[in-house]
């Protein structure tokens, strides 16, 4: 099959950062299923890992990358149920096998679910990393009930994948007032089309929180640096709140800050449950299917706005060049 994969950690205008080559078929374990994969997205981490895995030895073989993919199932373990071989499934992935970058891709079949069919494939592959991480984030991390006075929630990084798809569940889903942070006004409205109460510039965090009627704030999902602004966070976020992040930090935090209010920070990392193989691993199954039963009802929106064409290493170099920006809104999509 074609890959798309890389030895060394290069700067992405290197010419070996990313290359194509040919893999033999996965191997299929018993719980898993054998996708055709027509489409996938580039996430942050895909770049980040390219850039941290191989610095001081090159990997052995062909590192192939990438979590989200949209496919079709051609063969299955002994030991899967609910699918058949022709169903268009969606996930993931797990970060101890390889990656989407490749025409097929072995997944377990616990973190997958059959995709929405009422959009494309691609418009699809936006949304399966965003939305574990959204889902586990407001409901596993935060705690987020779903009563109609849930309280209020300051997601910073409103405007990027993850956040974008916190802010729509919370609006849906729950009776969150949501407060978003954006800074350009493209972002600031693509904030507010995803179900933003609030919009509020990051650069003067407490300010303009505030400047809405809030004093403290319930729940904080941080998507942006966690050391960024963290005085004001811990400034901003109410008496016996959670604050969740999934970006860590080389800086020391001054965590006793929390024990006046009693209140807690939580780690978010949707792989946790495929690293470990955790008892509740078929959850992000079970979460997929209703992400998906929520698009085809039209309650949440996919979240690509970029979409490039084919699998290939230049392809592939070209979005890893737009994701190290930083400035993306939505998710970058690729529709082989």
């Amino acid at each position: 099959m074609k890959a798309v994969g890389f030895l060394n950690s290069l700067p992405i205008e290197a010419e070996d950062s990313l290359f194509d080559c040919d893999l033999p078929t996965p191997d299929l374990r018993d719980a898993d299923l054998l996708v055709r994969i027509e489409a996938i997205s580039v996430n942050p981490a895909d770049a980040k890992r390219r850039i941290r895995t191989a610095v001081d030895a090159p990997h052995e073989e062909p590192f192939i990358l990438g979590y989200d993919a949209v496919g079709i199932v051609e063969a299955m373990g002994p030991d899967v149920s609910g699918f058949i071989k022709g169903d268009r499934v969606w996930y993931a992935g797990d970060a101890n096998r390889a990656g989407s970058y490749a025409e097929l891709q072995a997944v377990d079949h616990r973190v997958a679910s059959v995709a929405p069919r009422s959009i494309e494939p691609a418009s699809a592959a936006s949304l399966p990393l965003v939305s574990l991480t959204a889902w586990e984030m407001l409901f596993d991390r935060l705690q987020v009930s779903t009563d109609e006075n849930a309280g209020t929630l300051l997601v910073v990084g409103g405007a990027g994948g993850v956040g974008s798809i916190t802010t729509q569940l919370a609006r849906k889903l729950t009776g969150l007032e949501i407060l978003a942070t954006a800074s350009r006004p493209e972002s600031a409205d693509w904030c507010q089309k995803m179900g933003a109460h609030y919009v509020v510039n990051h650069r003067d965090l407490i300010t303009e929180t505030r400047a809405t009627g809030h004093e403290f704030v319930d729940y904080i999902a941080q998507y942006a640096d966690l050391a960024q602004h963290w005085d004001a966070k811990c400034e901003l976020i109410a008496p016996q709140g959670r604050i969740g992040t999934i970006v860590e930090t080389e800086e020391k935090l001054d965590i006793s800050a929390l024990q006046g209010k009693s209140a807690a920070l939580m780690w978010e990392l949707m792989f946790t449950r495929t690293l470990f193989s955790t008892a509740d691993m078929a959850q992000q199954g079970a979460i997929l299917s209703r992400m998906s039963r929520l698009v085809d009802d039209g309650i949440i929106s996919s979240t690509d706005t970029k979409t490039l064409n084919g699998l290939s290493a230049k392809t592939l170099k070209e979005a890893h060049k737009i994701i190290e920006t930083g400035a993306m809104i939505g998710k970058m999509v690729i529709a082989f």
